[in-house]
């Protein structure tokens, strides 16, 4: 009886000594986490830092906890020094360690859409949601609007994962093309693209408005982004003789030269280019002699509004960016500061804090009052909020000229 009494003694002794040494279970599972991965190396980091300063400013607005769970974040990297811009490895990677991350709850990404074809079979296998802040590629989502195997590739969980807070640019392609038509008289017009997902897709679906409004396309080409200049292009282009030229591209694929070597070789019609031209990056490479109205002039749309735009919540936020960082924030810093606080309300909402519930309250995200206006997901995981817009750049800087909104066009 006493050596049967010692020995539930000692046990009880080294259980207790077990359980001072081991961390306490409530205290560890009150962290989760939210990862970005966004290009953070080579030209695009001015944009990139404006979302991760929004992202940041959303998690501090809820004092850095939801629900009684820290909220930890992880800034990740998905470029690559070599190519200077996202990197497919890099990306990858970046999905797979999340993934193995067990606090990790939510993914906020890609901002191209070329790396979000990487990541979302990953994450949606894993039941890990993902927030994209600048995804317009409408193949990701949207069935019949890019390869036939698209978005059921990027599901392999028979459901959806991946939600946008941007409009697509099944939408984007047709405004630039309609505002190349009505506002800036353009009844030929020379088409390039960068080749990539995004740039190659634009650049079809301003081909297909054209083809359907009676603008003459006289030129549709792919060009090199590695490449140094495009001299001999712009001779074919000046040939062709259009009333305008639109690049399907970024700042990072070389948009910025094209227009150089456009306005070298004499030609001096307008240029129109999607929102990955749309940071003071572009205006930078490009130089501020070739963007002015003189020498033909520069026409960028955006899936929203600029930042000098925005109304409510939207205007209180680039308010309160300006006060903490002393800069008006890049175009694409709200939607990062959106991406964020609509993910922290679904875990707000979420019934248990874990993947499948949080995924399952970002799906059910409905009237959302946020920065960009009062919105939901639809049942493809894209936002309702159709708002685009028509910019320009003037004196070095942008200059807003027209929202289009549910096909109803709004002038300054």
């Amino acid at each position: 009886m006493i050596r049967r009494t010692a020995s539930i003694v000692a046990a009880l002794i080294g259980a207790a000594f077990l359980l001072a040494a081991a961390p306490a279970q409530d205290s560890a599972g009150k962290t989760l986490k939210i990862v970005s991965s966004l290009p953070r190396t080579g030209s695009a980091n001015a944009q990139t830092t404006s979302m991760v300063n929004g992202i940041k400013m959303a998690i501090e607005e809820r004092g850095g906890a939801v629900d009684g769970f820290t909220i930890e974040y992880d800034d990740m990297d998905d470029a690559s020094p070599q190519k200077g811009n996202w990197d497919p490895a890099v990306e990858s990677s970046n999905a797979k360690k999340a993934i193995a991350d067990e606090t990790v709850i939510g993914y906020i990404g890609t901002y191209n859409s070329g790396a979000a074809k990487v990541s979302m079979p990953l994450l949606n296998k894993a039941g890990l949601v993902m927030v994209s802040p600048g995804n317009t590629y409408p193949g990701l989502t949207k069935p019949g609007t890019g390869e036939p195997n698209e978005p059921a590739v990027y599901r392999p969980s028979g459901k959806i994962g991946y939600f946008r807070v941007v409009p697509t640019d099944d939408i984007q392609g047709a405004v630039a093309c309609e505002y190349c038509r009505n506002d800036l008289n353009a009844k030929k017009v020379f088409i390039l693209h960068d080749r990539e997902l995004y740039g190659k897709g634009i650049a079809d679906v301003f081909k297909k408005t054209a083809g359907a409004t009676g603008v003459e396309v006289v030129g549709f080409e792919g060009i090199d982004p590695k490449a140094s200049n495009y001299r001999s292009l712009v001779t074919k282009i000046r040939a062709a003789a259009p009333d305008a030229v639109f690049f399907g591209g970024t700042t990072q694929t070389n948009a910025a030269q094209v227009l150089k070597d456009l306005r070298a070789g004499g030609c001096k019609v307008p240029f129109m280019s999607p929102d990955g031209t749309f940071e003071k990056a572009f205006i930078e490479a490009a130089g501020k002699d070739n963007v002015t109205k003189e020498q033909g002039g520069v026409f960028i749309t955006f899936g929203g509004l600029p930042s000098d735009q925005l109304t409510g919540l939207g205007a209180e936020f680039v308010k309160k960016y300006k006060a903490k960082h002393g800069v008006v924030p890049e175009a694409y810093a709200v939607y990062g500061y959106e991406a964020g606080r609509v993910l922290l309300d679904a875990i707000d909402r979420a019934d248990k804090k874990d993947r499948a519930s949080v995924l399952a309250a970002v799906a059910a995200t409905k009237d959302f009052t946020g920065a960009l206006g009062t919105w939901s997901f639809d049942e493809n995981g894209d936002t309702t909020n159709k708002t685009m817009s028509v910019n320009t750049i003037k004196d070095g800087d942008f200059s807003f000229l027209k929202a289009v909104v549910g096909g109803a066009a709004k002038a300054k």
